[in-house]
């Protein structure tokens, strides 16, 4: 299982962390994904980390002011959001792929564990 938690109201130019923890599985065997989806958009890809290597990938929109991390330790990955912007907004999920083998990677298909999602809002 995956829990989104952290989103919320944030001005323009603020920050937000959001955080992802797994239960029943050890989320570093997994490359993991965060996405975000804007209402009437699909769902996009916006950060991922692979279990091995720590290579992470973030879509062009987001590099750098995001910034994705793993807490081994509480089982839980992090999404730090920096100089948000009024395009930000969304429904953010993270979700892994049972690939353990792969690269992490930005499109949403082939990700088979999704959490339920955490609402962040941009707005001044």
């Amino acid at each position: 299982q995956l829990v989104e938690s952290g989103g919320g109201l944030v001005q323009p130019g603020g920050s937000l962390r959001l955080s992802c923890a797994a239960s029943g599985f050890t989320l570093d065997l997994y490359p993991i994904g965060w996405f975000r989806q804007a209402p009437g958009k699909e769902r996009e890809g916006v950060s991922c980390l692979s279990s091995t290597y720590g290579y992470t990938d973030y879509t062009d929109s987001v590099k750098g002011r995001f910034s994705i991390s793993r807490d081994n330790a509480k089982n839980t990955v992090y999404l730090q959001m920096n100089s948000l912007t009024p395009e930000a907004p969304g429904v953010y999920f993270c979700a892994r792929t049972l690939n353990i083998q792969a690269m992490c990677f930005l499109t949403p298909l082939g990700y088979t564990d999704w959490g339920q999602g955490t609402q962040v809002t941009v707005s001044s």
